[in-house]
């Protein structure tokens, strides 16, 4: 007896869902100004209604959405801990002295480029861009925003460097995920996605120069960093030992720690120094944690940027995570999304129009399937074959996903990493885009390195390295 063949939807039934998300979308966030939650809930309904059509049951749709939501689980997590752990650092008093010395040693002229460079080192070393931006990241929000550099700009450097160290840093979960999906090692693809790194990376360098440039000391009211730092010191004990719980949390993750333990172990770390530096109880740490820290400093910019963390203030991102992964599971268990990539390769004759074609879905992912793992693990899988029927070396297909996959995923609000710098900077995507410079001069390296035919190996070239392909494209 034959088994029921699976429904599978057409092109026309794809493009209904996605367009119908993008025209929600596009009017509510464009038109209304409303948060993407429900808009992405509508999204999920539309879906849903197309996969009924073309003949998939409800329990296929609900498996789908539950799928896509366990699939986030990790990421979800960690929102929950970075949110408990931003509340217990200012209570701590961890953020405020790293705001108060920040101010002392940071040139307003170079303080873009001084932040590219912090996170991308912090990044590289810990292979994490959100804990980069969860520890280093908010501290030189604070910074900027005392030395007068606009909250966009500062955005767009901090995201540039944590994702410059994330996507090349061998500690990064994505950074061995893409091979992995591609068909290489880890070390032959950082060697070969350097390679564009080393195009847009000094690009972006010269842009936050000369951005800074408008900025100088003798321009600056230093009277307001003075007025900043009495108010920090007001409000808090600032000591120079209280810079310790982020440094512990960098080295834990730098010796390999997994991320949930060792930014639980620097959450230890502020309480503790809370203990001894702050004139606090246990209950203020735990309330802290919970609906995080409430400034009242009396200064403006120090109590709007330190009323912030707690596990209630990541709930927008988490609520956010969540939807968009039941729309992601939808479009992924009912192939509506696959259908799509499979009649895009028939048009792909060529090795600009291949790499192309992978930053697209790549992107497209990260837009309509909100999380940056299924932007690298559903293209690495869908292209490998079609890179090997070109004679190309895998480390090709790996250095496209990272490029378009990860870079990509911080520019889009509603996708989990957009989500989480929205609820850890404080500071929407749609901001600090213009900004991030890394991120889409990569993608734009990228193409014209596949266009041209810059670095792109062959398959004969390095047949040493190329692993067993056949098992990922089965």
């Amino acid at each position: 007896m034959g088994t029921k063949e699976e429904p599978r939807p057409s092109i026309i039934d794809s493009l209904v869902s996605i367009g119908l998300l993008v025209i929600v979308m596009a009017v509510c966030l464009a038109v209304y100004h409303t948060d993407p939650h429900v808009p992405l809930m509508m999204g999920s309904l539309f879906a849903s209604i197309i996969a009924l059509k073309v003949g998939y049951k409800w329990k296929d749709i609900e498996m789908g959405m539950m799928q896509g939501i366990t699939q986030a689980l990790q990421a979800i997590v960690i929102l929950a801990i970075i949110g408990v752990l931003i509340g217990v650092w200012i209570e701590a008093g961890v953020v405020p002295s790293m705001i108060y010395y920040g101010l002392m040693i940071i040139s307003p002229k170079f303080f873009l480029v001084a932040t590219l460079l912090i996170c991308s080192i912090v990044s590289l070393a810990t292979g994490t861009s959100w804990g980069t931006m969860g520890t280093m990241g908010i501290a030189l929000m604070g910074i900027g925003a005392g030395l007068g550099i606009p909250p966009a700009q500062t955005g767009g450097a901090i995201v540039s460097g944590a994702y410059f160290g994330d996507k090349i840093s061998p500690l990064s979960d994505t950074t061995n995920l893409a091979p992995a999906m591609a068909g290489t090692d880890i070390f032959t693809h950082v060697k070969h996605t350097i390679k564009v790194s080393a195009v847009s990376y000094p690009l972006s360098l010269l842009i936050f120069f000369l951005l800074g440039m408008r900025y100088s000391s003798s321009n600056m009211d230093m009277s307001q960093i003075k007025a900043i730092q009495d108010a920090l010191s007001a409000q808090f004990n600032i000591n120079p030992l209280l810079l310790l719980p982020p440094l512990i949390v960098i080295i834990c993750i730098a010796l390999k720690a997994p991320a949930i333990p060792g930014i639980t172990i620097g959450i230890i770390a502020g309480a503790i120094a809370a203990f001894i530096f702050q004139d606090v109880n246990f209950g203020n740490i735990v309330n802290a944690g919970y609906g995080g820290y409430v400034s009242q400093s009396g200064n403006a910019m120090i109590d709007g940027l330190l009323t912030a963390g707690g596990l209630t203030g990541m709930m927008y991102s988490i609520s956010l995570t969540i939807i968009a992964m039941m729309f992601g599971g939808i479009m992924e268990k009912t192939k509506q999304l696959e259908v799509l990539v499979n009649a895009l390769l028939k048009k792909v004759k060529t090795v600009g129009n291949l790499v192309a074609a992978t930053a697209a879905t790549c992107i497209t992912s990260n837009m309509l399937l909100p999380e940056q793992y299924i932007s690298i693990v559903l293209p690495g899988r869908m292209y490998a074959n079609a890179y090997r029927k070109m004679g190309l070396h895998p480390k090709n297909l790996s250095r496209a996903l990272e490029c378009a996959g990860t870079v990509t995923s911080p520019l889009v609000p509603w996708n989990t990493c957009g989500a989480f710098i929205k609820g850890t900077l404080g500071i929407t995507p749609f901001l600090y885009d213009p900004y991030a410079c890394f991120n889409y001069l990569t993608v734009l390296t990228l193409l014209v390195f596949g266009y041209f035919n810059i670095t792109m190996t062959k398959i004969d070239e390095e047949p040493e390295t190329v692993l067993q392909i056949n098992q990922l494209t089965e």
